[in-house]
């Protein structure tokens, strides 16, 4: 039986294999070292927030920088550091810090490359958490990928498996643009297959993870297992749902959403964000755009309403998508 880790611990090897295979790669933020001891081996190792860059101090005590609790300061810092020849991996603790530090990312590094005519590069990539499931509140459970991918020059990924967090971590990493890594908290501690070794996933192309030939289930990160639990459910309503996975919001992979609008002529997607100016929109519009004559149904969006996320645990499950509010919305347009 193939080994299986946790999403934290295939991030974790990405970030050993990235710095091992080139030294010009560092991590930065706030206490991804721990903030602590650095004498001997007692080294405090916190590993950041949710302990996914614990052991890299010791490792690469040269290449393992805690910064101040200054979100502005420290992508400000990564952007210079990846202008400049290094390739730093930024840890955002939440995506919700966005507003914070927006300015390096939308002004800066988004724009170089393209107004220094090619010839700049930014080999930036910030990790951030994204979405809810463990009652963070309003302040630290949103789901701004949206706001990154309308960024042109930006890139932004989010992984739904642990398999693909690392090949996927290990292309941003390598990737001479500026890459948004989110990690949603719905599949940190989720269990699967991973690969020893070096590998990379490429960016813009997605994955179909269950083959389907009634409806379509779009999703994203922790909607993916919401998507395949939904088609579960509709099997015995006599409904094959195939599900999509995009793995990387931009770029998108156009073609893979239309195949599979085109084979099953009925899409649903699944997203964690609130729904105006979001990626289900966008997928949706899409679908309209340049798919209009395969659609046998209006395209549904499963999303969190237009409001903050709630704190209380019963109204936070009621916020997000859930295979319930998916199979609901299948049936809806099969009726």
């Amino acid at each position: 039986m193939a080994r299986q880790i946790t999403t934290t611990e295939a991030i974790n090897e990405a970030l050993h294999l990235a710095m091992q295979t080139d030294p010009d790669v560092i991590v930065m933020g706030e206490d991804v070292a721990g903030g602590g001891d650095r004498q001997g081996d007692d080294v405090d190792e916190m590993g950041g927030i949710m302990g996914t860059t614990r052991g890299l101090i010791k490792a690469f005590p040269d290449r393992v920088l805690d910064t101040p609790i200054s979100e502005m300061g420290l992508i400000g810092t990564a952007v210079g550091a990846a202008a400049t020849g290094l390739r730093p991996v930024a840890e955002l603790m939440f995506i919700d810090f966005i507003g914070v530090c927006l300015d390096p990312l939308l002004n800066q590094a988004a724009k170089l490359r393209y107004m220094f005519g090619g010839k700049a590069r930014v080999p930036l990539t910030v990790r951030t958490l994204t979405g809810g499931g463990m009652q963070a509140a309003a302040q630290h459970s949103q789901s701004l990928y949206g706001l990154t991918t309308s960024i042109p020059g930006l890139k932004t990924v989010i992984p739904s498996n642990p398999a693909d967090a690392k090949g996927l971590l290990l292309s941003a990493i390598r990737d001479d643009n500026p890459v948004i890594f989110c990690e949603a908290k719905g599949i940190l501690a989720v269990k699967g297959e991973v690969p020893e070794g070096d590998y990379e996933v490429p960016l813009g192309k997605a994955n179909v993870v269950r083959d389907g030939s009634d409806v379509s289930l779009v999703g994203m990160g922790a909607t993916v297992e919401i998507a395949l639990q939904a088609a579960k459910l509709l099997e015995s309503d006599g409904v094959s749902a195939e599900v999509l996975d995009l793995r990387s919001l931009e770029p998108l992979d156009e073609e893979a959403i239309l195949a599979t609008l085109e084979k099953t002529g009925s899409l649903v997607v699944v997203d964690e964000a609130t729904p105006r100016c979001g990626i289900a929109s966008d997928v949706a519009a899409l679908c309209v755009d340049r798919g209009f004559d395969f659609l046998n149904t209006p395209v549904r969006r499963v999303t969190a309403p237009h409001a903050p996320c709630p704190f209380s645990k019963p109204l936070e499950d009621a916020y997000r998508p859930s295979a319930q509010s998916v199979v609901a919305a299948v049936r809806e347009l099969r009726q």
